[in-house]
């Protein structure tokens, strides 16, 4: 690892059922245990932004999120008016049916309009690709597609299909786009065993809503 641990992780918490009070207290540890960022739904960044303005915890949120079938235009307006609330990293779910399709072109254009945006603003972009829908041939084209449309980094998953990150689609991922991009694990990442083994895979970040839990046990076994 070439960074603290806690800085590999964004502390998450995106539930359709989450309450504010959840919200604070994912805010406070983020806090507490210094992680790279919260990532929370849209409705939250204004707060989050608020509460996190001292500190070196960045706002992380989520965009045309979790099937990413949205309209390009409504993404790039999310991006903009989440940009504008605070947020300083957006995750953007790709049009899975459009690249299952092999419509490339669109994809390109969706990713490259949402990245124009957030770069803009001097944010940055994270594209989903929701690996477990995907063959390893479409993993690698979303990724190539990613970067040539200027993303940031490529993530594995939303956390809201049937599976989250694998090493596997994690070490694919960092073959395919390199030095490049980051690569961000997300999604059934639980103890700290699995989060040193997506890092050792080529993950440069984690998305968990298990952080603090991860950092307890890295803790224990030193």
């Amino acid at each position: 690892m070439d960074k603290p641990l806690a800085k590999y992780i964004d502390h998450t918490l995106l539930k359709p059922d989450a309450t504010q009070d959840q919200i604070d207290v994912l805010l406070e540890e983020a806090k507490q245990y210094d992680f790279a960022s919260v990532c929370v739904n849209p409705y939250w960044v204004e707060r989050s932004a608020a509460a996190l303005k001292d500190s070196d915890v960045e706002v992380c949120t989520v965009i045309g999120f979790p099937l990413g079938a949205n309209q390009t235009a409504l993404k790039v307006a999310e991006t903009e008016m989440t940009i504008n609330a605070g947020a300083q990293e957006v995750d953007m779910v790709i049009n899975i049916g459009e690249l299952k399709a092999g419509h490339d072109e669109q994809v390109q254009a969706d990713i490259h309009a949402v990245a124009e945006a957030a770069h803009q603003h001097h944010a940055i972009l994270k594209v989903i690709i929701e690996a477990v829908l995907l063959t390893d041939d479409e993993k690698v084209r979303a990724c190539e597609l990613s970067d040539a449309a200027g993303a940031d980094f490529v993530k594995t998953s939303t956390g809201f299909a049937a599976g989250g990150a694998t090493v596997h689609d994690v070490a694919l991922m960092r073959a395919t786009v390199g030095n490049r991009l980051g690569v961000k694990a997300a999604g059934g990442i639980h103890t700290y065993a699995e989060a040193k083994a997506l890092i050792e895979a080529g993950a440069s970040r984690l998305g968990a809503s298990a952080g603090v839990a991860i950092l307890k046990e890295a803790e224990a076994a030193k």
